[in-house]
């Protein structure tokens, strides 16, 4: 029986990740060398610091590590003034009618909790500015976790918090990596983008414009009958 649904942030919920790339490729500019969104899209899911590695890896630039630790604050700045122009219309389509839903359904004696499971460290900063902090029973950011997707760590916390078992939980992702981080974790992948990109989800949505809560929980019976 499900019990929980884990959001990813990023292009589940908001999409900041046209913020991430501006800000990186800003970097990567102020070095000599520059990359492209396709590039960008491999970044989903991982956290900052091996994201710098990577993207140096692809300009063939080798720093010290205070070096890289001086960029990347400075790239995180660049896209913290972005983020704090955000207001809750940057909250994607569909989304506050599916959390309405979720609520609808634990008021009809369907209780479901849920949990942010983000890497990212300005998750809550992000949350707050859309007006969706209040929302979740518990939140975990890349503050709290030591491994970036696709390790499960950032899901199994936000489990363990709430106090359910893997088995008992929906994982909402949007990028290769958080859906191979939910299958590690014992968890539901629910795919939010192209089943042709995420091909380990056990179910893939182009959003959540269209889901809803009894329909997934339905699908997922199904595929659980199936042995997913």
């Amino acid at each position: 029986m499900i019990k929980a649904f884990l959001f990813d942030l990023d292009g589940v919920l908001v999409d900041t990740a046209v913020f991430h790339y501006q800000a990186w490729r800003r970097m990567a500019n102020s070095l000599g060398f520059d990359f492209t969104h396709e590039f960008n899209e491999t970044l989903k899911g991982v956290s900052r610091m091996d994201s710098l590695d990577r993207i140096l890896a692809l300009g063939g630039v080798t720093l010290t590590d205070e070096r890289k630790l001086e960029l990347a604050a400075q790239k995180n700045q660049w896209y913290l003034d972005l983020v704090n122009e955000m207001t809750p219309a940057d909250i994607l389509p569909g989304v506050n009618a599916f959390l309405a839903q979720i609520k609808q359904a634990g008021e009809q004696g369907q209780p479901i909790k849920i949990a942010l499971g983000s890497v990212s460290k300005n998750a809550p900063l992000i949350l707050d500015r859309v007006g969706l902090s209040h929302i979740f029973d518990a939140i975990i950011d890349g503050s709290k976790i030591t491994h970036s997707k696709p390790d499960p760590e950032v899901f199994l916390k936000g489990a363990a918090e709430l106090n359910v078992l893997p088995e008992e939980c929906i994982v909402f992702e949007d990028a290769v990596a958080g859906i191979e981080a939910a299958k590690r974790g014992n968890m539901f992948a629910l795919g939010i983008g192209s089943p042709d990109v995420l091909t380990q989800a056990d179910l893939v949505v182009p959003s959540l414009e269209h889901l809803t809560v009894t329909e997934l929980l339905s699908a997922v019976e199904r595929a659980q009958g199936l042995g997913y």
